[in-house]
């Protein structure tokens, strides 16, 4: 008897620490931003002018939001500049579009060239946004590419949208980072 009553007692200590390590590392987990994001916001987002938007976007890479209206958005980036053509934005993040992002990383004169679409190369495009018209308090901007001039609009919200260049005509997409409806 003697023998259980100490396995019992083992048991209850066992599950005790176990219990409070559980716990412990439930109350210390920080809150989960959206996907890849750095603000948190699961869209592409904007506020006060148009200038500096999109220097707080999430990550875009072959690893993180690879598939998502947020990919399509930054793929009309590089097709703007002719690092992609406009069969290319699929939303996919793939080897191509990572091949091009290093290149456009370099054509910008970016230190970092790593073909991640993060905080210093969003915030390098947003250098190329231009006001183009303003209504209900939705704000239309183009990025002057140095071929193309994709046109994005800014929600009275703050969410980026935009429509495709693929001859589509099912309309307006949302720059998400957690789903992807082009393409």
């Amino acid at each position: 008897m003697e023998g259980i009553a100490k396995r019992r007692r083992r048991l209850r200590v066992a599950f005790t620490v176990l219990f409070a390590g559980v716990a412990t590392l439930a109350l210390s987990a920080s809150p989960a931003l959206a996907s890849g994001t750095y603000s948190g916001r699961d869209y592409i987002y904007g506020a006060d002018g148009f200038q500096d938007d999109w220097g707080d976007e999430g990550i875009l890479s072959t690893g993180t939001n690879t598939y998502s209206n947020a990919t399509c958005l930054w793929q009309e980036i590089l097709w703007a500049d002719g690092f992609l053509d406009v069969s290319d934005i699929d939303g996919a993040f793939g080897p191509e579009t990572k091949a091009a992002t290093k290149a456009w990383q370099a054509k910008k004169g970016l230190s970092d060239r790593d073909g991640v679409a993060g905080k210093e190369t969003f915030g390098k495009a947003d250098d190329g946004l231009r006001k183009w018209d303003e209504d209900s308090g939705n704000l239309w901007v183009y990025y002057l590419g140095s071929n193309y001039q994709p046109t994005f609009i800014r929600k009275a919200d703050g969410t980026y949208g935009f429509y495709m260049y693929d001859g589509s005509t099912d309309g307006y997409r949302l720059a998400g980072y957690d789903y992807r409806t082009c393409g």
